[in-house]
């Protein structure tokens, strides 16, 4: 297993780079009320939680995990470093020491994440609306013209393989109804033979206008899922052009992720608004 360099500043990574193998194991020894070490109420009150709110976490079935979604969704500066620092601060240097291979890990994905974003080729919008000029970026979906225009979608559908039969289902309803939408499906529509990254990050900024990521269990665990999400919310900081849309299909047991919870979702587990599901989606799809 690759360490991250001991040299990198982790208040400068943020929390939201542990994926959720690192937080369940923290669970592990923060959960459990201890009597001889600071269990999570200590750590929640070094986050700045009040005690109303602590006392309210008690009711969940991982509160550990719970305060740290929270955290990281009300606090711009929680970071890896700073969970450390309070680590530390309230005397677990055990969980520290036992968990730090996993979070350098995490983080050292995470950075490589990010210089794939950073590596992309910066463009004026005239330039990035062009014929992409670089070979790898040419006759990489079914029906590109080499010569031509690049074929464009409505939306990349983001997904784990776990969750085809539903992915099939949306093509169903809105590719073959009367919505006509056109999706970008990898697995269908993408060619053999190119980098994985470079396709996807010219497919979801320069072909297709929106993204619906597939949220499910396995989705949670998936580093292209990961890739795809982060990269489709730094086109849209703040989602102010609605460029990606969350959908549930069935039940989670490991919770909605804490990156996608300032988003509206289309929840297709809800029965009594089961048969509004596809057309609030297709209309999202549709416009401009």
């Amino acid at each position: 297993m690759a360490s991250v360099d001991r040299k990198t500043d982790l208040w400068t990574i943020p929390l939201v780079a542990l994926n959720v193998s690192v937080r369940k194991r923290l669970a592990l020894y923060l959960n459990p009320k201890c009597t001889t070490a600071a269990d999570w109420r200590t750590v929640a009150e070094e986050m700045g939680f009040s005690y109303l709110e602590i006392t309210n976490y008690e009711d969940f079935k991982s509160p550990t995990d719970q305060i740290l979604k929270n955290w990281q969704a009300q606090n711009s500066d929680a970071s890896v470093g700073k969970l450390l620092s309070i680590l530390t601060k309230v005397e677990r240097t055990d969980v520290v020491e036992e968990l730090r291979p996993l979070i350098d890990e995490d983080v050292r994905k995470h950075i490589a994440s990010m210089k794939k974003l950073e590596e992309a080729p910066v463009q004026v919008p005239v330039v990035d609306s062009c014929v992409p000029r670089t070979p790898e970026r040419l006759g990489i979906t079914l029906a590109d013209d080499p010569d031509g225009a690049p074929e464009l979608f409505d939306a990349f559908i983001c997904y784990c393989q776990s969750d085809f039969t539903f992915v099939h289902e949306m093509i169903r309803e809105l590719e073959q109804t009367e919505y006509k939408l056109k999706l970008c499906v990898f697995d269908r529509d993408v060619l053999p033979g190119a980098c994985v990254w470079t396709i996807t990050s010219e497919l979801i900024e320069r072909r297709c206008k929106r993204m619906v990521v597939v949220v499910s269990d396995d989705y949670l665990e998936s580093d292209a899922c990961d890739f795809q999400t982060k990269f489709a919310l730094s086109l849209c900081p703040g989602a102010r052009s609605k460029r990606l849309i969350p959908v549930i299909y069935k039940p989670m047991s490991k919770g909605f992720p804490s990156i996608l919870r300032f988003l509206t979702v289309c929840d297709y587990t809800r029965p009594c608004t089961q048969s509004w599901f596809w057309v609030r989606l297709a209309k999202a799809l549709s416009l401009p």
